[in-house]
Protein backbone atom coordinates (compact mmCIF):
# COMPACT_ATOMS: atom_id res chain seq x y z
CA UNK A 1 0.00 0.00 0.00
CA UNK A 2 1.49 3.48 -1.19
CA UNK A 3 1.64 6.42 1.25
CA UNK A 4 -0.75 8.93 0.94
CA UNK A 5 0.50 12.49 0.06
CA UNK A 6 -0.03 16.18 1.34
CA UNK A 7 -2.83 16.14 -1.84
CA UNK A 8 -4.48 13.41 -0.56
CA UNK A 9 -5.12 14.79 2.84
CA UNK A 10 -5.68 18.31 0.98
CA UNK A 11 -8.31 16.98 -1.21
CA UNK A 12 -9.99 14.69 1.74
CA UNK A 13 -10.20 17.77 3.58
CA UNK A 14 -11.22 20.01 1.53
CA UNK A 15 -8.39 22.41 2.53
CA UNK A 16 -5.71 23.77 0.34
CA UNK A 17 -1.96 22.02 0.30
CA UNK A 18 -0.39 24.24 2.14
CA UNK A 19 -2.54 24.58 4.89
CA UNK A 20 -1.77 20.84 5.20
CA UNK A 21 1.35 21.20 5.48
CA UNK A 22 1.58 23.83 7.49
CA UNK A 23 -1.08 22.09 10.09
CA UNK A 24 1.46 19.29 10.08
CA UNK A 25 5.03 21.35 10.61
CA UNK A 26 2.70 22.94 13.40
CA UNK A 27 2.90 26.41 12.12
CA UNK A 28 1.48 29.37 14.74
CA UNK A 29 -0.21 30.35 11.22
CA UNK A 30 -3.16 27.70 11.57
CA UNK A 31 -5.44 27.18 14.05
CA UNK A 32 -5.68 24.38 16.76
CA UNK A 33 -8.61 22.82 15.60
CA UNK A 34 -7.80 22.64 11.95
CA UNK A 35 -4.09 21.19 13.13
CA UNK A 36 -6.33 18.43 14.89
CA UNK A 37 -8.39 17.47 12.48
CA UNK A 38 -5.28 17.22 10.07
CA UNK A 39 -3.03 15.12 12.14
CA UNK A 40 -5.83 13.20 13.56
CA UNK A 41 -6.38 12.36 9.26
CA UNK A 42 -2.99 11.65 8.68
CA UNK A 43 -2.38 9.57 11.79
CA UNK A 44 -5.29 7.36 10.77
CA UNK A 45 -3.93 6.82 6.82
CA UNK A 46 -0.26 6.29 8.25
CA UNK A 47 0.72 9.62 6.26
CA UNK A 48 4.63 9.78 6.22
CA UNK A 49 6.41 13.06 5.22
CA UNK A 50 9.40 13.56 2.50
CA UNK A 51 11.76 14.78 5.01
CA UNK A 52 14.32 15.25 1.87
CA UNK A 53 11.89 16.93 0.07
CA UNK A 54 10.92 19.01 2.81
CA UNK A 55 14.27 19.84 3.76
CA UNK A 56 14.74 20.76 0.02
CA UNK A 57 11.61 23.13 0.04
CA UNK A 58 12.57 24.96 3.66
CA UNK A 59 16.10 25.22 3.85
CA UNK A 60 15.70 22.99 6.79
CA UNK A 61 16.63 19.73 7.76
CA UNK A 62 14.11 19.18 10.57
CA UNK A 63 17.09 18.02 12.85
CA UNK A 64 18.59 19.60 15.89
CA UNK A 65 21.88 18.65 17.34
CA UNK A 66 22.12 18.25 21.33
CA UNK A 67 26.09 17.85 23.33
CA UNK A 68 26.34 16.66 26.21
CA UNK A 69 28.59 15.07 28.89
CA UNK A 70 28.03 11.52 28.81
CA UNK A 71 24.95 9.15 28.19
CA UNK A 72 26.06 6.94 31.16
CA UNK A 73 24.09 8.21 33.56
CA UNK A 74 20.44 8.21 34.74
CA UNK A 75 20.28 12.27 34.88
CA UNK A 76 21.35 12.75 31.45
CA UNK A 77 19.11 9.83 29.82
CA UNK A 78 16.43 11.17 31.49
CA UNK A 79 17.03 14.78 29.89
CA UNK A 80 17.35 13.05 26.32
CA UNK A 81 13.76 11.45 26.95
CA UNK A 82 12.38 14.41 27.17
CA UNK A 83 14.29 16.17 24.51
CA UNK A 84 13.04 12.77 22.35
CA UNK A 85 9.58 13.20 23.41
CA UNK A 86 8.76 16.84 22.01
CA UNK A 87 11.27 16.21 18.85
CA UNK A 88 8.71 13.11 17.74
CA UNK A 89 5.63 15.05 18.61
CA UNK A 90 7.16 17.97 16.71
CA UNK A 91 8.26 15.91 14.22
CA UNK A 92 12.17 17.05 14.46
CA UNK A 93 14.91 14.35 14.82
CA UNK A 94 17.93 14.37 17.26
CA UNK A 95 21.54 13.81 16.86
CA UNK A 96 23.58 13.30 20.05
CA UNK A 97 27.00 13.67 20.70
CA UNK A 98 29.34 13.22 23.76
CA UNK A 99 31.94 15.81 24.89
CA UNK A 100 33.43 13.87 27.66
CA UNK A 101 34.07 16.39 29.62
CA UNK A 102 37.12 17.86 27.35
CA UNK A 103 36.26 21.04 26.14
CA UNK A 104 38.18 20.96 22.67
CA UNK A 105 35.64 17.92 22.31
CA UNK A 106 32.86 19.97 22.98
CA UNK A 107 33.38 22.32 20.12
CA UNK A 108 34.63 19.49 18.05
CA UNK A 109 30.75 18.33 18.72
CA UNK A 110 29.14 21.87 17.56
CA UNK A 111 31.66 22.54 14.62
CA UNK A 112 30.41 19.11 13.13
CA UNK A 113 26.82 19.27 13.53
CA UNK A 114 26.47 22.73 12.21
CA UNK A 115 28.30 21.31 9.32
CA UNK A 116 26.08 18.68 9.09
CA UNK A 117 23.43 21.27 8.47
CA UNK A 118 20.94 21.03 12.09
CA UNK A 119 18.75 23.73 12.18
CA UNK A 120 19.67 24.64 15.74
CA UNK A 121 22.11 22.91 18.71
CA UNK A 122 21.13 22.66 22.24
CA UNK A 123 24.04 22.13 24.27
CA UNK A 124 25.18 21.74 28.30
CA UNK A 125 28.90 22.55 28.77
CA UNK A 126 31.45 20.43 29.60
CA UNK A 127 32.55 21.10 33.57
CA UNK A 128 35.55 23.20 32.49
CA UNK A 129 33.68 24.73 29.52
CA UNK A 130 35.04 29.02 30.23
CA UNK A 131 35.49 29.98 26.58
CA UNK A 132 31.91 30.31 24.77
CA UNK A 133 33.31 32.60 21.99
CA UNK A 134 32.83 30.02 19.05
CA UNK A 135 29.23 29.42 20.41
CA UNK A 136 28.70 33.68 20.32
CA UNK A 137 29.51 33.43 16.45
CA UNK A 138 27.47 30.71 15.63
CA UNK A 139 24.24 32.66 17.63
CA UNK A 140 25.18 36.10 15.96
CA UNK A 141 24.60 34.80 12.80
CA UNK A 142 21.14 33.80 13.09
CA UNK A 143 21.54 30.68 14.45
CA UNK A 144 19.39 29.06 17.54
CA UNK A 145 21.32 27.78 20.91
CA UNK A 146 20.13 26.78 24.05
CA UNK A 147 21.88 26.22 27.19
CA UNK A 148 20.66 23.79 29.04
CA UNK A 149 21.21 21.60 32.53
CA UNK A 150 24.55 23.51 33.25
CA UNK A 151 24.46 26.90 32.10
CA UNK A 152 27.23 30.08 32.34
CA UNK A 153 26.93 33.42 32.92
CA UNK A 154 29.53 33.80 30.10
CA UNK A 155 26.81 33.60 27.00
CA UNK A 156 23.79 35.51 26.76
CA UNK A 157 21.12 32.83 25.74
CA UNK A 158 18.70 31.02 26.90
CA UNK A 159 18.77 28.66 29.10
CA UNK A 160 16.89 25.97 31.04
CA UNK A 161 18.12 24.67 34.27
CA UNK A 162 17.17 23.29 37.37
CA UNK A 163 17.01 25.87 40.91
CA UNK A 164 20.18 24.60 42.56
CA UNK A 165 20.07 27.37 44.75
CA UNK A 166 17.32 26.64 46.11
CA UNK A 167 17.89 22.19 46.07
CA UNK A 168 21.37 23.50 47.80
CA UNK A 169 19.38 25.36 50.57
CA UNK A 170 16.85 22.71 51.11
CA UNK A 171 19.28 20.00 51.63
CA UNK A 172 21.41 22.00 53.74
CA UNK A 173 18.10 22.85 56.14
CA UNK A 174 16.98 19.24 56.26
CA UNK A 175 20.85 18.27 57.78
CA UNK A 176 20.69 22.06 60.54
CA UNK A 177 16.54 20.26 61.14
CA UNK A 178 17.75 16.88 61.96
CA UNK A 179 20.48 19.02 64.83
CA UNK A 180 23.43 18.99 62.50
CA UNK A 181 25.73 21.94 63.18
CA UNK A 182 28.85 20.89 61.60
CA UNK A 183 28.15 19.99 57.87
CA UNK A 184 30.42 19.89 55.12
CA UNK A 185 30.28 20.40 51.91
CA UNK A 186 31.88 18.92 48.77
CA UNK A 187 31.41 20.37 44.94
CA UNK A 188 32.85 20.28 41.57
CA UNK A 189 35.66 22.77 40.85
CA UNK A 190 33.58 23.73 37.85
CA UNK A 191 33.33 27.58 36.76
CA UNK A 192 29.57 26.93 35.41
CA UNK A 193 27.20 28.40 37.35
CA UNK A 194 25.30 25.30 38.51
CA UNK A 195 28.99 24.77 41.23
CA UNK A 196 28.78 28.48 42.26
CA UNK A 197 24.67 28.21 42.86
CA UNK A 198 24.54 25.23 44.89
CA UNK A 199 27.52 26.38 46.98
CA UNK A 200 25.80 29.83 47.83
CA UNK A 201 22.76 27.82 49.01
CA UNK A 202 24.74 25.63 50.80
CA UNK A 203 26.28 28.95 52.82
CA UNK A 204 22.85 30.86 52.75
CA UNK A 205 21.24 27.88 54.48
CA UNK A 206 23.96 28.31 57.67
CA UNK A 207 23.69 32.15 57.66
CA UNK A 208 19.82 31.94 57.67
CA UNK A 209 20.26 29.33 60.82
CA UNK A 210 22.52 30.55 63.04
CA UNK A 211 25.60 28.61 61.77
CA UNK A 212 29.10 29.52 61.30
CA UNK A 213 30.25 28.90 57.76
CA UNK A 214 33.76 27.60 58.07
CA UNK A 215 36.15 27.27 54.83
CA UNK A 216 37.74 24.19 56.14
CA UNK A 217 34.64 22.12 55.48
CA UNK A 218 34.46 22.88 52.17
CA UNK A 219 36.33 20.79 49.43
CA UNK A 220 35.96 21.35 45.87
CA UNK A 221 36.92 18.30 43.67
CA UNK A 222 37.92 17.79 39.94
CA UNK A 223 35.38 15.85 38.58
CA UNK A 224 36.52 16.14 34.86
CA UNK A 225 37.43 12.07 34.68
CA UNK A 226 36.36 9.42 36.79
CA UNK A 227 40.41 8.82 37.96
CA UNK A 228 40.04 12.48 38.80
CA UNK A 229 36.98 12.26 40.69
CA UNK A 230 37.91 9.29 42.54
CA UNK A 231 41.56 10.76 43.41
CA UNK A 232 40.03 14.00 44.04
CA UNK A 233 36.94 12.84 46.34
CA UNK A 234 39.56 10.25 48.37
CA UNK A 235 42.07 13.35 49.17
CA UNK A 236 38.51 15.47 50.66
CA UNK A 237 37.54 12.77 52.73
CA UNK A 238 40.64 11.91 54.36
CA UNK A 239 41.15 15.52 54.86
CA UNK A 240 37.23 15.80 56.48
CA UNK A 241 37.86 12.82 58.27
CA UNK A 242 41.75 13.67 60.32
CA UNK A 243 40.85 17.38 61.33
CA UNK A 244 37.55 18.38 61.18
CA UNK A 245 35.14 15.04 60.91
CA UNK A 246 31.72 16.69 59.91
CA UNK A 247 28.42 15.19 61.44
CA UNK A 248 26.97 15.50 58.28
CA UNK A 249 28.24 16.01 54.19
CA UNK A 250 26.48 17.52 51.81
CA UNK A 251 27.36 16.86 48.16
CA UNK A 252 26.36 18.47 44.88
CA UNK A 253 26.65 16.56 42.01
CA UNK A 254 25.08 12.57 41.01
CA UNK A 255 28.77 11.17 41.05
CA UNK A 256 30.07 13.05 44.09
CA UNK A 257 26.84 11.78 45.69
CA UNK A 258 26.74 8.42 44.82
CA UNK A 259 30.94 7.88 45.21
CA UNK A 260 30.89 9.37 48.46
CA UNK A 261 28.86 6.80 50.26
CA UNK A 262 30.57 4.22 48.85
CA UNK A 263 34.36 5.15 49.98
CA UNK A 264 32.73 6.53 53.57
CA UNK A 265 31.87 2.76 53.31
CA UNK A 266 34.99 1.42 52.66
CA UNK A 267 36.09 3.80 55.58
CA UNK A 268 34.18 2.05 58.08
CA UNK A 269 31.74 5.26 58.55
CA UNK A 270 27.98 3.94 59.48
CA UNK A 271 25.35 6.24 57.73
CA UNK A 272 23.70 7.44 58.96
CA UNK A 273 25.07 6.77 62.60
CA UNK A 274 28.27 8.49 62.63
CA UNK A 275 27.61 10.92 59.58
CA UNK A 276 24.38 11.73 57.91
CA UNK A 277 24.77 12.42 54.55
CA UNK A 278 23.21 13.76 51.16
CA UNK A 279 23.60 15.24 47.79
CA UNK A 280 22.25 16.07 44.29
CA UNK A 281 21.13 12.62 42.35
CA UNK A 282 18.74 11.54 40.29
CA UNK A 283 20.24 7.97 40.11
CA UNK A 284 16.95 5.11 39.90
CA UNK A 285 19.53 2.96 42.78
CA UNK A 286 19.26 5.90 45.41
CA UNK A 287 16.71 4.05 46.78
CA UNK A 288 18.57 0.69 46.53
CA UNK A 289 21.54 1.79 47.89
CA UNK A 290 22.78 0.58 51.63
CA UNK A 291 21.62 2.77 52.89
CA UNK A 292 19.26 4.41 50.61
CA UNK A 293 20.34 7.71 49.70
CA UNK A 294 18.47 10.93 50.54
CA UNK A 295 18.73 13.39 47.46
CA UNK A 296 17.48 16.16 46.08
CA UNK A 297 15.89 14.89 42.40
CA UNK A 298 16.19 17.39 39.67
CA UNK A 299 13.47 17.55 37.06
CA UNK A 300 15.01 16.00 34.50
CA UNK A 301 12.62 15.18 32.05
CA UNK A 302 11.25 18.43 32.38
CA UNK A 303 14.47 20.17 31.73
CA UNK A 304 15.20 18.19 28.72
CA UNK A 305 11.78 19.03 27.02
CA UNK A 306 11.75 22.17 27.80
CA UNK A 307 15.06 23.27 26.48
CA UNK A 308 14.19 21.21 23.08
CA UNK A 309 10.50 22.99 23.03
CA UNK A 310 12.20 26.35 23.04
CA UNK A 311 14.75 25.48 20.63
CA UNK A 312 12.06 24.77 18.39
CA UNK A 313 9.93 27.27 18.48
CA UNK A 314 13.58 29.94 18.03
CA UNK A 315 14.14 27.64 14.79
CA UNK A 316 10.94 28.68 13.58
CA UNK A 317 11.30 32.09 14.24
CA UNK A 318 8.48 32.39 16.98
CA UNK A 319 9.33 35.77 18.86
CA UNK A 320 10.73 34.64 21.99
CA UNK A 321 11.54 37.90 23.80
CA UNK A 322 14.89 38.58 25.69
CA UNK A 323 17.03 36.28 26.83
CA UNK A 324 16.16 34.77 30.19
CA UNK A 325 16.98 31.49 32.33
CA UNK A 326 14.33 29.15 33.30
CA UNK A 327 15.11 27.35 36.46
CA UNK A 328 12.80 24.37 37.62
CA UNK A 329 12.12 23.68 41.37
CA UNK A 330 14.21 20.48 42.54
CA UNK A 331 12.54 18.10 45.18
CA UNK A 332 13.71 17.16 48.48
CA UNK A 333 13.76 13.30 48.50
CA UNK A 334 14.68 12.04 52.49
CA UNK A 335 15.43 8.59 52.95
CA UNK A 336 17.82 6.50 55.71
CA UNK A 337 21.17 8.42 54.63
CA UNK A 338 20.68 11.73 56.13
CA UNK A 339 17.84 10.49 58.88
Amino acid sequence: MSNITLRDISKALNLSVSTVSRALTDSYQIGEETKKIVLDYAKAHNYVPNRMARSLKEGRTRSIGVVICSIDNNFVAQMLDGIDQICTESGYHIIIMQSKEAQQQERACVDLLYASGVDGIMISPTYQTTDFSYLKKLQESGFPIVLFDRISDEMDAHKITANNFQGAYEATKHLIDNGHTKIAHINSNSRLTMASERFEGYKKALKDHHIEFKQELVKFCNTTTPQTLNESLQKALEELLSTTKPQAIFTATDLLSTKCLSLLHQKGIQIPKDMALIGFSNSDLAELLNPSLSTIYQPSHEIGYTAAQLLINLIKGKDMGPYETIQLNTTLQIRSSSR
